[in-house]
Parts: structure tokens; sequence; C-alpha cells
């Protein structure tokens, strides 16, 4: 509540709790009242059975005491608390501050269990239980929105349990990628190839790249225009994981593997971003979440534990 743009804002906020308060004051007030000894009380005008009336009494006294507690425990959190405007209140409180000193205490608790994982190689912290089971939350909260909660992705969205990676598989790779995140773009082609027909000549060329469904006749004919397409891509379609470009040879498509979408990809390009963690969650807890996704298509060594227990 302490937070606005403007003091306008403030100002209408503290002036109608300061209303409501005093008249919720006011009406009490009013209802406290008692009638003078001797003086007939009237009806609130309800009636039930011709002779059962509502008489006009005021409140019980013990009811009016709870409002008047109730308005007395409004202004003093209104000192203490924020909530009056623009006013942040006697003990400064606000949840920003309770989060962060909740996620200090935490992190405090935890440090030393990510200390002793940065100090280990990231194959190793995929084997560890402990790590792994750290790891699996991690991705349950930060991730699986977009990769979706089996990790296979959806349209846009990688599969992260397969071999295919656009930035490279390794550890060092997929770390990387979570501390520092990744801008995926794919420019507009169509001006680059040539007309419509063109681009449809390509798509086919492409497909045949991956031994997919296509026109064998349009196919021959994109395959000179798949030059615009080899600075990136690479002249046998192999991609480049340097620049995150696909490899076109495989039929793994991060948006449909179908005639349509890559002429649309070729017409329209492509954008798309993984945003970075490295503030966020800090290097611990990324060397945890990266050994996690890094285990989804690789098998993890066995742990020390694991070991002993065989020997």
């Amino acid at each position: 509540m302490a937070d606005f743009f403007s003091s306008g804002w403030s100002m209408y906020i503290m002036v109608i709790t300061a209303i409501s308060i005093a008249g919720c004051l006011w009406l009490t007030m009013t209802l406290s009242k008692k009638h003078p000894p001797g003086e007939s009380v009237g009806t609130t005008g309800h009636s039930w059975d011709d002779t059962l009336e509502e008489l006009n009494n005021p409140l019980p006294r013990w009811w009016i005491w709870l409002f008047y507690l109730t308005i007395a425990f409004a202004v003093v959190y209104l000192v203490l608390y924020p909530g009056f405007g623009a006013n942040k209140g006697s003990f400064g409180w606000s949840q920003t501050g309770q989060y962060e000193q909740e996620v200090q205490k935490v992190d405090a608790a935890l440090k030393p269990v990510f200390a002793k994982f940065l100090q280990q190689d990231l194959q190793q912290v995929s084997a560890d239980p402990q790590a792994k089971a750290m790891g699996e939350r991690m991705y349950l909260t930060y991730c699986v929105q977009c990769h979706g909660s089996d990790a296979r992705g959806s349209k846009g969205f990688p599969n992260l349990t397969d071999t295919d990676w656009l930035h490279g598989g390794d550890p060092a790779a997929i770390e990387k990628t979570i501390l520092e995140g990744r801008n995926g773009m794919m420019p507009p082609m169509a001006a680059a190839v040539g007309s419509a027909a063109d681009v449809e000549n390509v798509a086919n060329y492409v497909l045949s790249l991956s031994g997919s469904a296509h026109d064998a006749v349009k196919a021959s004919l994109g395959k000179p225009k798949f030059a615009a397409c080899a600075a990136c891509h690479g002249p046998d379609g192999k991609g480049n994981p340097a620049l995150g470009a696909p490899n076109l040879t495989d039929k793994i498509w991060l948006y449909g593997g179908s005639v349509a979408s890559i002429m649309e990809t070729i017409n329209k390009g492509r954008a798309n971003q993984m945003p970075a963690f490295k503030e966020l969650l800090g290097e611990g807890k990324v060397r945890v979440l990266a050994a996690y996704v890094w285990g989804l298509s690789n098998t993890p060594p066995k742990s020390a534990s694991a070991q002993q227990a065989v020997q």
C-alpha cells in the first residue's frame, strides 16, 4: 500500500480510509444511545403474525464495545503498519522486506550445501540424490512453464530429454544457458530466397535433408536457393551450435516439420528467448539445476555411496 506512483493516489486512500473509520465511529455512537427512562420504545415497522413486533432498542453494550475495539484496532494498525496511503508504518514492515528476510534466512542455511556442489564436477552433482531432488524441485518451479512437467517441451520450447541441443548439450553449455540465458533468432529470409515459389522449394529441400516426406522436384529446385541459409545452418544443413542454428538433417523440429510451418519460418523468421537465472538463483542453485537438466538426457555416473554398495 505504501508504493504509489503519485501523491494523489496516496491522498485519495488516506481520505477514504479516514472517512470510513470516522463513519464507523459515528454510526457506533449513534446506535449506542439509550432511551430516556419512561420513554416508550418505538418499533422498526416490522411485524409478524399481527402482534409480534420488532422493537427499536439500542445494541447490547458488549456488542457496542466490540465495535469500539474494532475501530481502535484499525487506528493502531494503520499507525504501526502500511495501509494509510504512503505511510510506511512505525514498524517499517513490508511484504517485500519480509520476503527478502526469509530468502536470506533460507540462503544462509543452504549456502554450505550449494558451496559443496560448486566444488564438484557437474556430472558428479547429477549423481547425488540430494542434488537431484533439489534440482527437480527447482525445475518444477522455474522451468516447467515452458519445457513442460515431463521436460519434453512444446512448440517453440526445446525437448530436454533427447540429445539434440541448439547450443550444445555438454554440462558447461547447459550451465551457461541457465546462467546467462539465450536469445534465439531466425531472421525472415523470404527476400533472400526469392519468390513465394522459391520459398516453397527451399522448404521441400530442407525436408529432404532429413529424409522427411517432400516433393522431389521442388526440392531439387530449392537446393541452389538454400545457399542463402548456409551461412547459419551450414552447406550440409547440420547447423552451428555456436550460433544456435539447428541441425536440419535430423527429424527434430522446434516449430513443426511440415512444409507450411517451414515456409512460415522462412517468411516470418523466428524469435525465442531463454531467460537468464544467474541473478535470481545464483551460481550454486544453477549448478544443481543444470546437473538435473543434464541428467534428463544422460546417464549420471554412479555416486560414491552407490559404488561402495556394489563393492
